[in-house]
């Protein structure tokens, strides 16, 4: 019985460290790579919305996101489904997405512009 109870122990304690470093790894990506001063608020609230809700990034986001970069991207994306007030999100949908927007906003920067 003592076994069992150590044991679950070390589960929760193992489960908390985790998700604790988890998100100390996150912030500390942000931190380090400005991630949080690189886009302007309405880009930002863009780039949310098309993740997290429902709605489309126009080509200046899709720029500032680029720019932003793909490490800063996925660092604040799984920060935010950290926050408790996203709990009854699903994380694979979010992330599925957080890559679709990421990719598609490569696409356009990356492709040729249209000759005149």
């Amino acid at each position: 019985m003592a076994n069992l109870n150590v044991y679950s122990v070390l589960v929760v304690l193992f489960l908390t460290c985790g998700a604790v470093m988890a998100t100390k790894e996150n912030d500390q990506i942000i931190k380090e790579n400005n991630c949080e001063t690189k886009m302007g608020l309405p880009c930002v609230l863009e780039a949310f919305t098309s993740i997290f809700e429902r709605g489309s990034i126009s080509n200046k986001c899709c720029g500032e996101l680029v720019v932003l970069g793909n490490v800063c991207h996925s660092a604040l994306v799984k920060r935010t489904l950290e926050n408790p007030l996203f709990k009854d999100l699903t994380p694979t949908t979010i992330i599925a997405k957080s890559i679709q927007t990421w990719n598609n906003c490569l696409a356009l920067i990356d492709s040729p512009s249209p000759s005149a």
